[in-house]
């Protein structure tokens, strides 16, 4: 992705927090100067990958195969000690014609939730014992405390309000439902790892290449410097 790209998605993101009033905590709005100055209070944010998170997965065409997030909270299973935390919290983005493609979790259970906006559509499938997709059984959906059946690649609707648990293993994918408008998506879930815990099918990327062709308007979740020392 071009970095004008990123900085154009953020700005968008950001735009429809606050029209939505979702604020967000002070260091998603630090600047890339500030990022050089801050030392190790803000090692959490570094080692836990909050913040900013723009994906086209490797794809190129950000605005089919991808979509802009911000991770709020998050612990990190490999430095339990320091950072505690079992739950994570991220904010999605996506506009009409944008797609999350099909993939599961090997560790995480998430709630998606829609927090205003469109209408999103999670298409859903359970996994094979070899990992691949299971086109034949019907899966068990469970939205808001009602659990109910529906068949293989079955769309859930989830209006503004409405939520569906994700359990491991489950295939989802995501898009915008045509004619209702972007969407916010909540996502409440148990640790994330987007380093190692998504199973995509097909294969395919998770961190978008960038080509630098204007200045950050904010670093993205994998770009923090090093704390300054003091």
């Amino acid at each position: 992705m071009r970095r004008s790209e990123i900085n154009k998605a953020l700005k968008e993101m950001e735009a429809t927090c606050r029209k939505l009033q979702f604020h967000l905590p002070p260091f998603c709005s630090f600047t890339p100067t500030q990022w050089q100055m801050i030392g190790h209070e803000y090692d959490e944010v570094r080692d836990c990958m909050l913040g900013w998170d723009i994906t086209d997965y490797g794809m190129g065409d950000f605005n089919k195969i991808g979509f802009s997030l911000v991770t709020i909270r998050n612990g990190n299973r490999d430095m339990a000690d320091k950072y505690p935390k079992v739950y994570a919290e991220k904010l999605l983005y996506l506009k009409e014609g944008q797609h999350a493609p099909n993939h599961f979790h090997w560790f995480k259970t998430e709630d998606i939730i829609n927090r205003g906006g469109g209408n999103v559509l999670i298409r859903v499938y359970n996994s094979l014992e070899n990992e691949e997709i299971d086109y034949e059984s019907e899966v068990c959906v469970h939205t808001d405390g009602r659990s109910y059946m529906v068949p293989a690649g079955t769309q859930v609707r989830l209006t503004p309000g409405e939520s569906i648990h994700i359990q491991r293993g489950l295939y989802h994918d995501f898009t915008v439902e045509k004619g209702t408008g972007p969407v916010l998506l909540g996502e409440v879930s148990e640790c994330n790892d987007d380093n190692s815990d998504n199973r995509f099918n097909p294969p395919m990327g998770r961190f978008p290449k960038i080509e630098e062709d204007e200045p950050p308007y904010r670093l993205l979740c994998n770009e923090y410097p090093e704390a300054k020392k003091r």
